[in-house]
């Protein structure tokens, strides 16, 4: 009975571990290039009551073993980096990446940072940065007088000149990935950060080998199905109350032998 309540208190935990993150992914249904999170547990050691292959007789052996298991606990809490939605929007500066890639953006401290995150804007100075006026890196800073900005499927920046009505290229978007994007630090504000798990950053150009295009005038939007959330939502609470209710049940069990004792 004591084993109960024990194993039934990680019970609980795992789940309000589910519900916390559950109610992350929530929360960040309409955050732009958000990814899922998923919560996943593994169980805890066992106890042997009977081990497996024990001898039971001088020429039997017990085929299962009896193992009492100890419980749940929270063994990792995995990105899901499959592609959201397109939203458009009509801003110039608004990119989506179809497929595969990050956008490399530049820290105050001078460490690269990477996001899904394709709301871009322009500065006091004409650079192009995220909303916290972190500039993309590669730099590209758009000319004052510059009109018609496009972005090509490549990554190419274009312009007008409106004096001499020339296109004039401005520099190009450089991607970036990981073998596990999943390994990568999350920062918040949409920006992740390499890690040893994450493995060596490789670079390239949008369209070319492993990377996707890119997309003017659209966002990706959050990957998360708020239909699914709420269905974990719901199961997690379920499971919360049926460990609750077996910590009561051990409890009840415990009072009546304390009883019977006095």
């Amino acid at each position: 009975m004591i084993r109960g309540l024990y194993t039934a208190a990680t019970g609980m935990n795992a789940m309000q571990h589910q519900i916390d993150v559950t109610s992350n992914n929530i929360a960040n249904v309409n955050t732009t290039g958000f990814k899922q999170d998923r919560a996943e547990f593994q169980d805890l050691i066992y106890e042997s009551l009977n081990y497996t292959a024990g001898q039971t007789t001088q020429d039997t052996m017990n085929p299962t073993g009896i193992d009492a298991g100890l419980g749940v606990r929270l063994a990792n809490i995995q990105k899901n980096f499959t592609q959201g939605d397109y939203k458009t929007t009509g801003n110039d500066f608004d990119i989506a990446i179809s497929g595969k890639g990050f956008f490399q953006i530049t820290l105050p401290s001078g460490e690269i940072a990477y996001s899904r995150n394709g709301n871009f804007k322009l500065n006091d100075e004409g650079t192009i940065v995220n909303g916290n006026g972190y500039p993309l890196e590669p730099e590209i800073v758009i000319p004052q007088e510059y009109k018609d900005f496009s972005v090509g499927n490549d990554g190419f920046l274009s312009a007008k000149n409106p004096q001499t009505g020339d296109t004039i290229e401005l520099g190009q978007i450089v991607l970036a990935d990981f073998i596990n994007p999943a390994g990568l630090t999350p920062l918040g504000d949409s920006l992740f950060m390499q890690s040893e798990a994450s493995g060596a950053v490789v670079e390239g150009n949008p369209s070319t080998a492993q990377f996707g295009g890119l997309r003017q005038r659209m966002i990706e939007s959050s990957n998360v199905k708020l239909v699914n959330e709420m269905v974990d939502l719901i199961t997690a609470q379920r499971a919360y109350e049926a460990n609750s209710k077996a910590i009561t049940t051990a409890d009840n069990m415990l009072d009546v032998v304390n009883r019977l004792k006095n």
